[in-house]
């Protein structure tokens, strides 16, 4: 197989991570249109992510967060998104780097980003093989940590969800 000097794989989750950084930034501006709502799962202890001690300490591999009734203050800057949410009763307020997110559920819609763990620390600046290409993701769903908003959302439908990724158009 010859290689990739493009980086075909890195190009398309930075693309992807758009996605997810434009979203976020349209909630931040005018808020959750409709019923959308968006799980967040990333890596707790990546490049740049903020969490206080107790959180990182209950979260040490990763965490999910929950983004729809009871979040306040949600900034997006260029290469991550700040916001404030509430654990157990206890305001915190989280900064998450776009790359150390593994991925960025919107269940209401059934739409949903996935990144490798390595394609997470390739966009994060280590220098590593080539990464999988990241994963478009037709909504399964995610195995979530407990988080606390106002109140829990049902777990979406799980009948008939298919993972898509990018390399099954890929010649081999």
């Amino acid at each position: 197989m010859a290689t990739d000097h493009i980086r075909y794989d890195v190009l398309a989750s930075e693309a992807m991570r758009g996605v997810v950084k434009k979203v976020l930034t349209d909630a931040a501006a005018h808020g959750l249109p409709g019923e959308h709502h968006f799980f967040i799962t990333f890596l707790s202890k990546g490049e740049g992510v903020k969490l206080s001690s107790r959180l990182l300490a209950q979260y040490p591999e990763e965490m999910t967060i929950i983004l729809q009734h009871q979040f306040w203050d949600l900034t997006v800057l260029e290469d991550r998104f700040e916001v404030g949410l509430s654990f157990g009763g206890i305001p915190e307020r989280l900064v998450v780097p776009f790359s150390a997110i593994k991925s960025f559920l919107d269940p209401s819609v059934k739409f949903g980003l996935q990144f490798e763990t390595a394609d997470v620390d390739e966009v994060a600046g280590e220098n590593l093989p080539a990464a999988p290409a990241p994963s478009a993701v037709a909504m399964p769903t995610p195995a979530v940590e407990p988080t606390e908003t106002a109140e829990e959302p049902s777990p979406p439908n799980q009948g008939g969800a298919e993972v898509v990724r990018l390399d099954r158009f890929r010649k081999k």
